[in-house]
């Protein structure tokens, strides 16, 4: 058989590339996806005032690593009277509780507390995508409901030399309740404070002077392996403003010397102290300041007559002026 022309040669190769090119290798085919969504491993349970609140993470992705897309969320709750938990048995009767999240991400659920007041409730959660194909359940989330917690009522703030000191009314509840204080300060959102304390009044050390602060309490119990909490009392605000004068000298000596009276006393060790301020009376006559401020914890009073009685006292002045009281007196008469 006689060899084919230069320009069929041609063509076969071109069509032979264009096949390898287009259609690659060609391998087994591949099964399809199951779309299965990942399990849901974050379910967190707690109860709000008169609300049972539910939360938890719809994933993104199926169990293949696909992305993820959602028909709904199955969210299962009802409570448990048996000693031993049967999942099946329970699972017969527990209702499904409305989920309004419709994509992945955080999702936040409440159902009324009160049809499950006083009993244990067992809850769980899985994801269901499009084809119908649901995760595997989460595990369990387990309250036990209480009667909602009354709200702390009469919360007061106060402005002390170490800080604010926070009180309120202890309301009526369950033995063994404690205090939830929420501090939050004036243009920083972000920096809220939280603290839980076992009695009614917190004292607040990390204030500043000049900011504005406000503070919320709640009451919380623990409700089997999740909490209870009451609603938050009204916010109650407080600009910390510095009125406190520096704590009263003590150990003022006095030294009679040729026509002077030698003063000397304790330092005080207040950060913002200014300095101190030395009074004098003459015989029974009233104290009037002689001195001060003075840095030092020390003064020499060198304008007194010999043969006469005096009596001093000192007083202590922060950067504001703040001043103390007196000081205990001394007396001495000048030679």
């Amino acid at each position: 058989m006689s060899a084919k022309p230069p320009k069929y040669r041609s063509a076969a190769l071109c069509l032979v590339s264009f096949m390898v090119l287009s259609c690659g290798y060609i391998g087994d085919p591949l099964p399809p996806a199951l779309n299965i969504p990942v399990k849901i491993t974050d379910l967190r349970v707690s109860q709000q005032a008169g609300r049972v609140v539910t939360e938890f993470t719809i994933p993104s992705l199926t169990t293949e690593g696909l992305g993820l897309k959602l028909r709904t969320v199955e969210l299962q709750a009802g409570p448990w009277n048996e000693t031993a938990f049967q999942t099946e048995q329970w699972a017969a009767s527990a209702p499904l509780v409305p989920v309004t999240c419709a994509e992945p991400g955080p999702c936040h659920v409440e159902a009324p507390a009160r049809e499950w007041t006083g009993r244990e409730v067992f809850m769980r959660v899985r994801a269901v995508s499009t084809r119908g194909r649901p995760a595997e359940w989460s595990d369990f989330a387990i309250i036990r409901v209480l009667e909602p917690l009354e709200t702390p009522g009469g919360v007061r703030v106060q402005g002390v030399p170490q800080g604010v000191w926070v009180t309120w009314d202890k309301p009526t509840g369950p033995a063994g309740v404690a205090f939830r204080v929420r501090r939050l300060t004036a243009g920083e959102e972000s920096t809220a404070v939280v603290v839980t304390v076992p009695d009614r009044s917190w004292l607040d050390a990390t204030t500043e002077y000049g900011k504005q602060y406000a503070y919320r309490v709640q009451t919380m119990a623990k409700a089997g392996t999740a909490e209870a909490t009451s609603e938050w009392s009204p916010a109650v605000e407080i600009t910390p403003a510095d009125r406190f004068p520096p704590a009263v000298p003590s150990g003022l000596a006095a030294l009679a010397g040729e026509k002077s009276a030698e003063l000397g006393w304790e330092r005080n060790t207040e950060a913002d102290l200014r300095g101190y301020r030395v009074y004098r009376a003459s015989g029974g006559g009233p104290f009037e300041p002689v001195a001060g401020p003075l840095a030092a914890p020390n003064f020499s009073d060198r304008s007194v007559e010999s043969g006469k009685a005096y009596r001093y006292a000192v007083s202590a002045i922060d950067m504001l002026n703040n001043e103390s009281a007196l000081s205990a007196p001394v007396e001495i008469v000048v030679p």
